[in-house]
Order: structure tokens, then sequence, then C-alpha cells
């Protein structure tokens, strides 16, 4: 693997994370900043610069400083919580990297050690970020209310009008290819109903009827969806390919019922996310406007 592929990989793992409490310093390092009376060393700084570095990260000098200065209030948070990070989930989530990267650990440290930057610079962003994670499901998860309201505007705006119906069908499967499609026509053509469905079938070979039951239409793909709108009680859909034959599917009964559980479902998970991560964001700026933050 080539610095630039390292480079894009390890940069897009970190993209949308707030991490680090900064690396290993010597006797020697000098103190550019404390937060909360721990101090960063300009070690770590120029580590996590050179992290920066390999992974396309353009913010430079200032930007590895306030990314230090987020994660030592990060974890400084997660004490007070009483949230510790052992080595093995740090340990664990270094090995995820490098499986990720397709490479060794070994491999992973050579390959950071080549960039000039210490294994333990990663392995401090990863607690970071692993003890950050662990306060949001602590502190802030609880927090975050999803409004059923919302939801319901939502997804009634998301609802096309083909979507505002409600099913009971029935399929009909010609069992083979689509040379057998001038058959399932004949039997489109003559078909006469739900309640007729099994006698007609069995007038051609290899023909099965298959009570499918209650559907909605948000529960369709929007093509078949589009299709059944256009029919009424008694109607049946055009062949379509699947991987049995050839399907249709037949109309038993159909009512207009705008159902949004399904759409619900997709959308209280984006929305959740979204409503976390704003707080999360929230949650983080009030502790850093707390913090005591004096640079040297």
């Amino acid at each position: 693997m080539t610095f630039a592929e390292f480079r894009r990989a390890l940069g897009a793992m970190f993209i949308g994370l707030a991490l680090t409490l900064g690396g290993i310093a010597p006797a020697v390092a000098a103190t550019v900043v404390t937060v909360n009376g721990e101090p960063i060393s300009d070690i770590q700084v120029d580590q996590r610069l050179r992290l920066f570095r390999m992974e396309g990260n353009n913010t430079g000098r200032s930007g590895a400083t306030q990314q230090l200065i987020t994660e030592a209030i990060q974890i400084q948070e997660a004490k007070r919580l009483g949230i510790n990070v052992s080595n093995a989930q740090v340990d664990d989530a270094f090995l995820q990297i490098a499986r990720n990267l397709n490479v060794s650990r070994d491999r992973l440290t050579q390959m950071l050690e080549q960039g000039g930057v210490s294994s333990q610079t990663l392995q401090d962003r990863l607690r970071a970020a692993i003890a950050w994670n662990a306060v949001t499901e602590a502190a802030i998860t609880p927090q975050v209310q999803i409004s059923e309201l919302e939801l319901d505007q939502r997804a009634a705006e998301q609802i096309a009008d083909f979507q505002n119906f409600d099913y009971i069908l029935k399929e009909v499967i010609f069992v083979g290819g689509s040379g057998r499609s001038g058959q399932a026509n004949r039997f489109r053509s003559s078909f006469a109903g739900c309640d007729t469905a099994v006698e007609l079938s069995l007038a051609y070979t290899d023909v099965a009827v298959v009570d499918i039951g209650r559907r909605h239409a948000t529960q369709m793909p929007d093509a078949i969806a589009r299709e059944l709108a256009g029919l009424n009680v008694g109607g049946i859909s055009k062949p379509r390919a699947i991987e049995a034959g050839l399907s249709m599917l037949a109309i038993c009964e159909k009512v207009q019922a705008e159902d949004l559980t399904f759409v619900k479902g997709g959308l209280r998970e984006d929305v959740g996310g979204d409503a976390l991560a704003k707080e999360a964001e929230a949650y983080l700026e009030r502790l850093r406007s707390q913090a005591k933050i004096f640079y040297q």
C-alpha cells in the first residue's frame, strides 16, 4: 500500500469524528497549552500534525492543536462520568483500522513510523474517540427526543399518490424462464379476479398461485406500486421476471390508506442521528466554553 492510499483510507476513517488526547511526551517537551490544568506538549502537536499530513488534512499546526484540546476535554468528561477506556479497547480499534486497510497491525505501525508518527499518537486519538462515544451513549442519547409529529409530517411529505393504497394480493408464478411470457399474458387476459385464479391456473402447467396477504404500497418497489395504483380490484399486473420464472400480482382488495409506518421507520433513524449529532456538538461546545484553556 502506498502513502497516497494510506492517506485516503485513514483520512476517510476519521471524517466526522471529533477525536484525541496526546501522545507520549518526553521530559524535554515544552507545554504549548493546558486544558483544565492538563498539559499538551509541542511533541504531541508535532506528532498530530504529522498524522494530519498522512491523512491529507491541511488544517496545519493550529488544527492539530485544536484537535488535541478537544480530545483532552472529551477524555476529561468521560472520566468525570466514571467512564474508563481500557487498553484492550484501544488495541481492538487499532487492529480494526489495520484490517480496514488490509494490512497487519505491524505493517500499520511501520507505515505510521515511515511518516514519522508514533503508533501511540493514533492510539491516543482512538482512546478519545471511544471515550466520547461512551459519553454520547451515557449522557447525550437519553436527552434526544424525536417528535412523532415531526416524523409524521416528514413521512407524509415523502409519500407519493401511488403509495396511498393498501392491498390484499395474490401472486401468480409461471415457473420457468421468460419463454413462458406468452402463456403468462394469455393467463392475464383471461384473469377474472382472485376467486377464480386457482381454477384458471389449472389450464397451465407449472403455475403456482400464492396468497401474499395484506401489503401497503410503501412495502413494494416503486415500479410495482405505480402499476398496481393504476389497476382496480380484480386486476393483475404485467408479468415480470423473478428468480423462479415470471410473476404477476393480482389485486383482491384495494383501499386508499395512508400508512406512514414503514416510511417513519427509516426516518426515525435519520432524524435521530441528526438530532444526536447536533446535541453532541452542543454538549461539546458547552464543555469547551467552560474549560480553562491557557496557551503558553
